[in-house]
């Protein structure tokens, strides 16, 4: 082949490869380079670690492949506990600061419960028995207080003791208390490997894939105090 045609022939080559590359969807996330001292491009790539636990059906301690079910149920239900964190202490903010009268406090409560059941009954009613008792044991952790303590606070002694009964009848205690350096260690590590920015690699050591996030649609309440108008003369 003559030279003439060998680059008649490339640039044929070249033009339809570059007229299909035109129509081609592309996919994917780019990769950054770096040039050598020689001149060479060498694509680079950058990894997040991951936790990585040695194979085989023996499963020795530390390795949370045993704990399998602890971390799935942490990471479907921990979002709420930190939502309900800051809604507690916008309730509280607003009790404080509002409210001047037992009948306001009475309507506000009410309404905040109405928004709440609005918000997060359908989840919860969707979520397994454990992945509860694990939810129950996490807002005790984040807003310091037990679930029987935060009924007994904005309803009533009566509503609270009732509950507990409830939960006993399912061999349950709303009483405890959240135990980091005992009954809930365990919890206390997810919780701290959740703070540290390395959740998804730690989940996906676990499961081998990414973890499913749970989406809260709104953080705040926008309950408010009802004022009731005074009659002027």
């Amino acid at each position: 082949m003559s030279a003439k045609r060998f680059i008649a022939a490339a640039l044929l080559v070249l033009a339809t490869a570059t007229a299909g590359a035109q129509h081609r969807k592309v996919s994917g996330t780019p990769m950054y380079f770096e040039v050598d001292e020689k001149g060479d491009t060498v694509f680079m790539e950058t990894l997040d670690p991951i936790w990585v636990f040695p194979r085989g059906r023996k499963l020795k301690k530390g390795d949370w492949r045993k704990d399998y079910k602890l971390v799935y149920n942490f990471n479907k239900v921990y979002p709420y506990a930190l939502v309900g964190r800051k809604m507690m202490a916008q309730v509280d903010s607003v009790l404080e600061a509002d409210v001047t009268r037992k009948s306001e406090r009475t309507q506000y409560i009410n309404d905040v419960e109405k928004e709440l059941f609005r918000l997060f009954e359908k989840d919860i009613r969707n979520m397994t028995i454990s992945q509860g008792l694990v939810l129950m044991r996490l807002v005790d952790r984040e807003c310091g207080m037990s679930a029987y303590n935060i009924i007994k606070t904005y309803e009533s002694g009566f509503v609270a003791g009732f509950w507990q009964l409830v939960a006993r009848l399912f061999s349950q205690d709303l009483k405890t208390r959240y135990d980091p350096q005992g009954k809930d260690k365990k919890m206390e590590e997810l919780v701290h490997i959740w703070d540290s920015g390395k959740w998804d690699q730690f989940y996906f050591s676990v499961f081998f894939e990414a973890p499913k996030k749970t989406v809260i649609q709104t953080e705040t309440l926008s309950s408010g105090v009802k004022k009731k108008k005074t009659a002027t003369r």
